[in-house]
């Protein structure tokens, strides 16, 4: 699933660039985007769990510059037994050719608030996750 940013002059750096703390937003704002449009955090939420980030891993490929319009994919990667993984990219058209800006890893799991701790992907959290991955065409 994908969506689109386009940068404007407060992303913009000293170098004349998206500032590198930016992407991070921009990957935010995809994964959100993400759980708006497939009920995650709310089906989550109902167990009375949540998502949380637990490690980003970020290659910065290309700057983008003003004006840019930045396409933000997301798709799951891998669902593991007590965390899964975002494949994330940020990528632009220029004289034709897509072109990737940035790609991140974003592994996250499902928390129990009250006992703050991991909790195993499995049963309903499983289908859960696998329906979501598939509904955003993973």
């Amino acid at each position: 699933m994908s969506s689109q940013i386009k940068v404007r002059g407060f992303h913009i750096d000293v170098y004349q660039h998206v500032n590198n703390g930016r992407y991070m937003e921009f990957l935010e704002e995809a994964r959100w985007e993400f759980m708006d449009h497939t009920g995650f955090a709310e089906k989550i939420a109902a167990l009375g769990l949540s998502m949380v980030v637990v490690n980003t891993n970020i290659n910065y490929r290309r700057p983008a510059v003003i004006h840019d319009v930045l396409d933000l994919g997301i798709r799951v990667a891998k669902i593991g037994s007590k965390s899964a993984v975002f494949e994330q990219t940020v990528t632009r058209q220029k004289d034709g050719a897509t072109e990737m800006v940035v790609d991140a890893t974003v592994t996250f799991c499902v928390m129990d608030p009250v006992a703050e701790k991991a909790v195993p992907l499995e049963g309903e959290i499983r289908t859960i996750l696998e329906q979501v991955a598939e509904e955003a065409g993973a």
